[in-house]
């Protein structure tokens, strides 16, 4: 395959940044098919089409070939229709089909979960066959025919087993390639066994061999047994979804058998949002030139925070889902111990009950140096990259993280547990050599969390050290040129398999 030749990439998510977001997925899925387009290939997004995205500000409209199409869920015939529109950028046209189905998807305001009780749609499994089947309606209808199908997460996991057990021999999906990303393992799409009669996918796949596991109907399974190629959103993470028991889970015998077909590819940053020089929802833009600004963001941060400001007091800032995967037992578990220590400690974030009621009582019993926001605030968390002098980041499991990239970008230390992509990412200052950008901790338990905060705390306090620790974060290059590149040869190496 000659490496001019433009590709065209056929890309398939649940979320997409702006017009709906639950996690990171969102933003890589708006971030990747942009600079793919960049770098000269054509990429087309499907996505649902929510309650929540207004028709008419981002102007999606009607394709007359893609109206009410028809397709079987188990016994029900269900009607949709594609939807067209364009990615909002300054810089590149990247087209976008909306799913469009009322009672899936343009009914609901939330993506996966019910808002009022938080509990997942009890037909996440039908939203998902239905989002998997319409790929091959838009191909065939359209006839505009990819080269590649990128499959992202459990809520596409069916896509590659149709395009292997359905559509294998028929032109023109016989010579599309699939890749299906893992984002995150720890979400599968798990349903009852009866799922399968729903999917039309061939009897004989209804066990354990094929689409189930532990005899219950796995989306994630699905995907990772029947893509061409296998990629996940770090080096760190590939492998230890592969060797790592408590990483991989269930599907780690499933993903040892893909070794071979499985790669880490870091995710970017999107630079036009993320850069402490151009950012629009910090009140002073600043470089490493003029890093003596960032002190004007933490005033401001602080300040909005409701807490004294102290130029000699580090801020320790906090972004996460609120969930034992994100080491919010590590940060309950020592928190009286944190408060001991001369800081000011931010947090921004939703998810469990149970953490969010024992922030808002650790809220009101350390007011004064303790702060935090329950819920999603997209300005506030650029003040809190800029304005922190530290992010924490005790992750259990991290496929990628984009946090502490963002961090390192805006001059802010990250203080992260070695695992997935964060020891991709940050990597342990070393005081004689002057070399590393961050403090890691591997252990996961709450001492060897302390203990890096302590030591980070206590490097604050040394201005040259400090400032070269910063120097080493904010040349780092995390843009989504490099991360593209990798995915374009990984294309071009499936198409020539």
């Amino acid at each position: 395959m000659t490496s001019s030749k433009r590709l065209k990439i056929l890309f398939v998510t649940s979320e997409l940044f702006p017009f709906m977001k639950t996690g990171g997925l969102a933003d890589v899925s708006a971030a990747l098919p942009q600079m793919l387009t960049e770098l000269g290939h054509e990429v087309r997004i499907l996505v649902p089409k929510y309650g929540a995205i207004d028709s008419r500000k981002y102007k999606i409209h009607e394709v007359v070939r893609l109206k009410d199409i028809t397709v079987k869920i188990g016994e029900k015939d269900v009607v949709f229709s594609l939807r067209s529109s364009f990615l909002p950028s300054q810089r590149v046209r990247v087209q976008i089909y909306f799913l469009d189905n009322q009672e899936y998807f343009g009914s609901r305001k939330s993506l996966y979960t019910d808002p009022i009780s938080g509990a997942d749609y009890k037909d996440n499994d039908e939203r998902f066959i239905l989002m998997a089947k319409s790929v091959f309606q838009l191909v065939t209808l359209l006839g505009w025919v990819p080269d590649i199908i990128h499959s992202n997460d459990w809520q596409c996991g069916l896509i590659p087993a149709y395009h292997k057990n359905v559509y294998a021999n028929e032109a023109p999906f016989n010579a599309i390639k699939s890749i299906f990303t893992i984002h995150n393992l720890a979400f599968q799409g798990i349903f009852p066994a009866s799922t399968f009669d729903k999917t039309e996918l061939p009897k004989t796949l209804a066990n354990d061999k094929g689409s189930l596991l532990n005899g219950k109907f796995n989306f994630l399974k699905n995907g990772i047994q029947n893509a061409d190629y296998l990629t996940t959103v770090s080096e760190g993470y590939a492998k230890e979804i592969v060797n790592k028991k408590e990483v991989g889970m269930d599907l780690q015998p499933c993903l040892a058998k893909r070794k071979t077909t499985l790669s880490g590819i870091v995710n970017g940053i999107d630079t036009a949002v993320w850069n402490p020089q151009t950012d629009k929802f910090i009140p002073h833009k600043y470089s490493y030139e003029t890093i003596a600004k960032k002190l004007d963001d933490k005033k401001i941060l602080v300040e909005r925070f409701g807490l004294q400001f102290d130029e000699a007091k580090p801020v320790i800032g906090i972004i996460s889902r609120l969930n034992d995967t994100k080491g919010m037992d590590l940060i309950i578990e020592s928190f009286e111990e944190l408060m001991k220590m001369d800081i000011q400690l931010v947090l921004l974030g939703t998810g469990d009950k149970k953490y969010q009621l024992a922030f808002e009582k650790l809220t009101k019993k350390h007011a004064g140096k303790f702060a935090s926001y329950l819920g999603f605030n997209d300005d506030l968390a650029h003040l809190i990259e800029a304005g922190s002098d530290m992010l924490l980041m005790p992750s259990k499991f991290e496929p990628c993280g984009l946090n502490q990239m963002y961090s390192l970008v805006y001059g802010t230390i990250p203080v992260v547990r070695e695992t997935g992509g964060l020891g991709d990412t940050v990597f342990a200052f070393d005081e004689k050599t002057g070399e590393g950008n961050g403090f890691v901790f591997q252990k996961y338990e709450s001492a060897a969390m302390l203990k890096e905060i302590k030591r980070a705390a206590k490097l604050f306090h040394e201005p040259k050290l400090w400032n070269k620790i910063i120097k080493n974060g904010m040349k780092s290059d995390f843009s989504w040129k490099s991360s593209a590149k990798k995915y374009i040869e990984l294309y071009k190496t499936v198409l020539s398999i």
